[in-house]
């Protein structure tokens, strides 16, 4: 059996991502650990952002962080994952929030510093296996820029190189979502829009290599989602109806650099890494 590390920039991006991948995984005996580079609280809450919305029913001492961690130790219980890591910097917001230049945010870390604290993580779990973002984490959030920075170097870094593979989205099967919800009269998303860097959502089908149906999980996956409650974007994704969540998170795809081109429909356990 494998240990898997996938590595995500903020609680809740598990359960749009890979939380699917993470629950095969572990049910078929692999050790899978997640690690959270911040701790996914946007301290800039300028009103009408979705930063503005913070929990109401916060206890006495009770922080965002906080909440956000317990409700990532839910989504792993979930999950079925061993262990949830921490990286240890804040949230960075969104391009061009004021947060974006405070001290201790994950954009403006050492990159260097960040992917030796990562290798270390690797190294302590004995990695085989490395999940990371593709170059500009689907669309362009300064934190996942900056999480596929840092996890490129530290797989170099670790003292056994693992195998590395990036998640991302198919703006290919997210321009059908757009054409469908938009015929439905709901509000879509279209992908060719600029994404937070200015560059087109997700990745063309073409550069991708790995789509992994999820079959019944994709519903599993959705309560993982589920618990990230109190994140706003969160509360959006579970509003898509029931019956349309299987076609929205219901595959889930990734790229795995010098592996040659062409999307193969599996499971990357399956197949040994490409030397």
């Amino acid at each position: 059996m494998s240990t898997i590390v996938f590595v995500h920039a903020h609680p809740d991006d598990e359960g749009t991502g890979t939380a699917g991948s993470m629950i095969r995984a572990s049910r078929e005996g692999h050790r899978v650990v997640v690690v959270y580079c911040t701790d996914g609280d946007p301290v800039e809450r300028s009103e009408g952002s979705i930063a503005s919305d913070v929990p109401d029913d916060l206890a006495p001492g009770e922080t965002v962080a906080s909440r956000r961690r317990g409700e990532a130790e839910a989504s792993a219980a979930i999950t079925g994952t061993a262990r949830v890591a921490w990286l240890g910097y804040g949230d960075s917001g969104m391009t061009g929030w004021a947060q974006n230049h405070t001290d201790g945010v994950f954009a403006r870390a050492d990159v260097s510093e960040a992917a030796r604290r990562l290798a270390d993580l690797f190294d302590e779990e004995g990695a085989d296996v490395v999940v990371g973002y593709d170059w500009h984490g689907g669309y362009g959030h300064p934190d996942h820029i900056m999480l596929h920075k840092t996890t490129v170097a530290a797989v170099e870094l670790a003292a056994q190189r693992p195998r590395y593979l990036e998640v991302t989205m198919n703006r290919d099967l997210m321009r059908q979502m757009f054409v469908l919800t938009t015929e439905m009269g709901m509000e879509g998303f279209d992908p060719d829009t600029a994404g937070d860097d200015g560059n087109p959502i997700g990745t063309a089908e073409a550069e991708l290599h790995w789509a992994v149906d999820l079959g019944d999980d994709v519903m599993t996956k959705r309560e993982a989602l589920a618990c990230h409650a109190s994140q706003t974007d969160v509360k959006q994704l579970l509003e898509i109806p029931v019956e349309m969540f299987p076609f929205a998170f219901g595959t889930e795809h990734y790229m795995e650099p010098g592996r040659p081109a062409g999307m193969v429909r599996g499971w990357w356990l399956d197949e040994p890494p490409t030397d």
